[in-house]
């Protein structure tokens, strides 16, 4: 399986370099928000609506879950926007020992943006996320977020921090129901083409172990309007994931305005 996704990476990798639609002069800049947790404040050029596709192979509890996560951005001012995003197909682990194939679940996120100068911004994103996906692959019920965001440019290094509470649909009988994460990331250009990107998180909930995580990943922006990147996670104590590798890519749609 991982051959198989490593071969659709490829292939998506040399898609999206011949696939960029438009003008050079009717495109903005892609603003990535992949392959990190942590959100960045600013949102994408107003008008423009981006694609961000992927491949993930995930490594917890003995087995492996695989999807192509996929999200669509559009920002329409320098102040507010919309992300729609999810799992465009998913093939996981089931309690009969087989594995479970479909869509994932998706989530709706309304996003306003605060910047308040070149180098430093604040965000906000009110999320839900609807249970498209079967109950063997999602949860089967809807979940509720809001996520805080501090984006500042140190010099050279970005960082984007993130703190947010998702209200969840289904929880463990004798645990909290509120699930609190804090994510930081820290990128910066190596080259004129390429970045690197460093990342924390974690998640902790009331009568449920703690999760935490460490990420790496590179990406390759071989213009503007185009930015490749892999990578990968590993989890720092037992109730995170073992580890997980991916790789993506960030390109616009269309102008609409």
């Amino acid at each position: 399986m991982i051959q198989r996704q490593a071969a659709f990476l490829l292939a998506l990798a040399a898609l999206a370099t011949v696939a960029t639609p438009g003008r050079a002069d009717e495109l903005q800049p892609v603003t990535p928000y992949r392959p990190s947790v942590s959100s960045p404040a600013q949102l994408p050029a107003p008008g423009q609506l981006e694609l961000e596709l992927g491949g993930l192979v995930t490594k917890a509890d003995g087995g492996h879950r695989n999807s192509l996560p996929y999200a669509f951005k559009l920002g329409f001012n320098d102040s507010w926007g919309v992300v729609v995003g999810g799992e465009a197909w998913v093939s996981a682990p089931d309690d009969n020992g087989g594995r479970s194939h479909g869509v994932g679940d998706t989530t709706f996120v309304l996003k306003r943006a605060f910047l308040v100068d070149s180098a430093t911004a604040f965000g906000l994103e009110l999320g839900a996320k609807a249970p498209t996906a079967k109950d063997s692959i999602g949860s089967g019920r809807a979940d509720y977020s809001v996520n805080g965001i501090y984006s500042h440019d140190f010099e050279a290094i970005h960082m984007d921090a993130n703190l947010n509470l998702t209200r969840l649909g289904v929880w463990e009988e004798g645990s909290g129901r509120t699930q609190t994460g804090l994510s930081a990331s820290f990128s910066t250009p190596v080259s004129d083409r390429w970045g690197m990107t460093g990342e924390l998180s974690g998640t902790r909930r009331r009568g449920a172990d703690r999760t935490a995580q460490a990420l790496v990943a590179a990406a390759y922006s071989p213009s503007k309007y185009l930015t490749l990147d892999f990578g990968m996670a590993k989890g720092l104590n037992r109730a995170a994931a073992d580890w997980s590798l991916f790789g993506g890519v960030v390109l616009p749609l269309a102008r609409l305005w």
